[in-house]
């Protein structure tokens, strides 16, 4: 992180409670409030351009106060972890694969998102799907997503929808069952020529497409409209291109989610995660004791009916992470000044193209 960045520990705040917000979440969420405690790198409200370290305290009990565990939960990193690294306390595995984990990625993604607004880049995610609701399509802004979606139980920006979603929370919660869903992050204001098409490690799509696929549970990625694109004709997928004096060069649509070649193109980029329902349940499925090798069900820790909205929130913080990682690598220098000066003369050189 460079140096000059303004951070505001109250914006971190409100990412660390939008993390454990959500319909259908569980009572972890009502006695661990996720307050961030900077340790290093900060110095009167500003970043030093040395390392940032944060603390966030865990309230729950001690790990070493909690039962040994050998019945491993089918779908969690419990049963391949244990043999991957030869532990018999399963304890040892699903502590550290515990989507705990991703309160430290929010609270890193808050200080990402305050390097990113003095470049006029702004992120935001809603709910487009949980369990076998689909909200209606919509080419959602930022401004819209806060004003309409944030307020609402399942950051969701379809009513009927919403309520659809709750009914099946409820009926979930009832048998002890999870649920899975779809996320989009929106981000606005990113400039062209964010990563690279020369070699696929550079390719900024991929790249965040990784990023996505790291969070808990999530099994599927789509940029833009990529899954509807390969079932359509290339005449009905690609943006077609046009130019103006005034506005230079733009695009008739938004199906690429604002990428081409791997490379930001200027317009909206749009991602969305797909998670499989939680592998913790109520009613556990059937499993097998490590030791014993008797069959038993899944041991059963604390968990949600679904966390699909906190995903999104997630989300957004890894985006801000891998962007301004790539900001940095196009616009790099020591200083927030520097990294905006070579900014303004980026975008002069490529509005004169």
């Amino acid at each position: 992180m460079p140096a000059g960045v303004a951070i505001d520990p109250a914006k971190i705040a409100q990412q660390m409670r939008r993390r454990q917000l959500g319909y259908g979440r569980g009572p972890r969420m009502q006695f661990e409030p996720d307050s961030v405690e900077f340790l290093a790198g900060l110095r009167k409200g500003k970043t030093l351009g040395s390392p940032i370290a944060m603390a966030i305290k865990n309230k729950d009990a001690s790990i070493d106060r909690l039962p040994v565990v050998t019945q491993p939960r089918p779908g969690h990193a419990d049963l391949t972890g244990a043999i991957k690294y030869d532990h018999r306390d399963i304890r040892n595995v699903l502590e550290r694969a515990s989507a705990r984990e991703t309160a430290a990625r929010v609270a890193v993604g808050a200080v990402c998102r305050q390097f990113l607004e003095p470049f006029g880049i702004d992120l935001a995610s809603h709910v487009v799907g949980l369990g076998s609701v689909r909200a209606k399509p919509a080419a959602a802004t930022i401004a819209q997503i806060r004003a309409k979606a944030e307020p609402t139980p399942l950051r969701c920006l379809d009513a009927a929808a919403t309520k659809a979603m709750v009914q099946e929370i409820d009926a979930c919660m009832k048998v002890g069952d999870t649920l899975g869903g779809v996320f989009e992050v929106v981000v606005e204001g990113v400039p062209l020529g964010l990563g690279s098409h020369v070699h696929y490690d550079r390719r900024l799509d991929a790249i965040l497409g990784a990023a996505i696929l790291s969070i808990h549970a999530v099994k599927g990625v789509e940029i833009g409209d990529g899954v509807l694109g390969a079932t359509l004709p290339g005449s009905k997928v690609q943006d077609e291109i046009f130019y103006s004096k005034a506005a230079g060069f733009t695009r008739s649509s938004n199906r690429a989610g604002g990428f081409e070649g791997g490379m930001t193109n200027g317009t909206t980029v749009v991602v969305r995660g797909f998670m499989k329902p939680l592998s913790t349940l109520k009613k556990p499925l059937r499993s097998v004791e490590i030791n014993t090798k008797k069959p038993v069900v899944g041991t059963v820790e604390r968990t949600d009916v679904t966390t699909v909205p906190a995903a999104g929130v997630v989300g957004e913080a890894m985006l801000a992470f891998e962007i301004s990682k790539a900001m940095l690598e196009k616009f790099g220098g020591d200083s927030l000044k520097e990294i905006q000066r070579n900014h303004r003369a980026y975008l002069k050189q490529a509005a004169a193209f």
